[in-house]
């Protein structure tokens, strides 16, 4: 195992065409999920130039005009007037009703054992959770620094005009002995607008203001002397967006996570209802894994369940402490498995996902779309809280 290495992450703005996609997306499952607990959903969306395709297959009572919920949501995050406009962008749809009985009318929270045993899986899939000792909020710093940069990229649009909603940062960290000790590298892609952008002098010198430094403010570990910093590196990237490159949703998967510090499941997270254990397990896989960590049972933890369509409790559970274990790796596994129901209607029970977006008028799920899934010290996610430390720690 390298003791000494760099390691980078990326993380994009909320205005990423791959980011835009995934919050239509997620916008969509909310409205659905808000005014029906029981909504089956799944939307996917593809963008480019001046057009959006949306796919939704839905089995719900509820009719949306989601067209709408498309163009508000763009609006939303910047992207009125110019090339791709909210208004008078093209969206194609193809939408697909299923049977309402495909439905899941059940409370889990009215459910006994054998009721959640009858939930089963209807999608196979592996996931995994992780969590470490690097940050406060026990995940990799890598990423969360991106988080920060790319947050602090999309706050500087309302101080610097010529800035436009698309942008993507990368953190390179040093690591000695598997320890973050210094910065590497800063790079910052920010998209411009052709009419007001500035000269590459000016640009680096409001970039490092009111982005870098913020950034770094209250962190432990700053940029030094010999951090590079390299913005547009590539040459001037104007108007960005759809108009400049296409966007899917699913297709940052990584950023969702971990910063590919960690494995992560293939499936895409935004666009799925409560229902999908390909969305929900990611989440309690992470939620297990910060659990362990903040319990003392490893500095380090990548917890792996795997569903099997068809069976409710995960088939496989997994755990690798990276050679940081207090315990045996069997051992800690053992007590997840007396800490934790990880079938999937406990899951929703536990997280009440089917009541979170109704709560929330700005919604839940699109809130994840951008900045990380996990990790979140900005929101309340029910997989982010420590509750069960003292049943581990047992």
């Amino acid at each position: 195992m390298m003791r000494d290495f760099v390691f980078t992450s990326e993380s994009v703005t909320a205005g990423h065409p791959d980011k835009l996609c995934d919050r239509i997306s997620d916008a969509i499952v909310d409205r659905f999920v808000a005014l029906d607990p029981f909504a089956r959903v799944e939307a996917e969306c593809a963008v480019a130039t001046g057009t959006l395709f949306l796919a939704c297959r839905f089995a719900s009572p509820v009719r949306l005009e989601l067209p709408s919920i498309a163009r508000e949501t763009i609006a939303r995050v910047g992207y009125v007037g110019g090339a791709f406009d909210a208004a008078t962008c093209s969206i194609l749809t193809s939408l697909a009703e299923t049977t309402t009985a495909a439905r899941l009318e059940v409370d889990e929270a009215d459910l006994d054992d054998a009721g959640l045993e009858a939930v089963v899986a209807t999608h196979q899939v592996t996931a995994f959770g992780f969590a470490c000792r690097q940050t406060a909020e026990l995940v990799p710093l890598p990423i969360a620094l991106a988080h920060r940069l790319a947050r602090g990229l999309e706050r500087a649009r309302a101080e610097l005009p010529w800035l436009m909603p698309d942008g993507k940062v990368q953190v390179a960290v040093e690591y000695r002995d598997r320890r973050p000790a210094r910065i590497h590298a800063l790079a910052i892609v920010a998209a411009l607008d052709p009419d007001r952008r500035p000269t590459p002098a000016a640009l680096e010198e409001a970039l490092r203001a009111r982005v870098v430094e913020p950034s770094f403010a209250d962190a432990e570990l700053r940029p030094d002397a010999k951090t590079r910093l390299l913005i547009n590196p590539g040459g001037p990237f104007l108007v960005g967006g759809p108009a400049r490159h296409a966007g899917l949703t699913g297709r940052k998967t990584a950023i969702d996570t971990y910063g590919e510090y960690a494995r992560h499941s293939g499936a895409a997270l935004s666009g799925k209802d409560p229902g999908r254990i390909d969305r929900i397990g990611a989440y309690a896989a992470r939620w297990a894994a910060k659990n362990v960590v903040a319990a003392g049972l490893a500095e380090s933890c990548e917890v792996q369940l795997s569903w099997t369509i068809g069976l409710a409790r995960p088939v496989s559970l997994v755990v690798e402490t990276f050679g940081t274990g207090r315990i045996a790796e069997e051992a800690i596994a053992e007590r997840l498995a007396r800490a934790f129901d990880f079938r999937p209607a406990a899951i929703v029970r536990a997280f009440d996902l089917r009541r979170l977006p109704g709560r929330r008028p700005d919604g839940f799920f699109e809130a994840l779309a951008a900045y990380g899934q996990v990790g979140r010290a900005d929101l309340d996610l029910p997989w982010e809280r420590l509750d069960r430390v003292e049943a581990l720690a047992d």
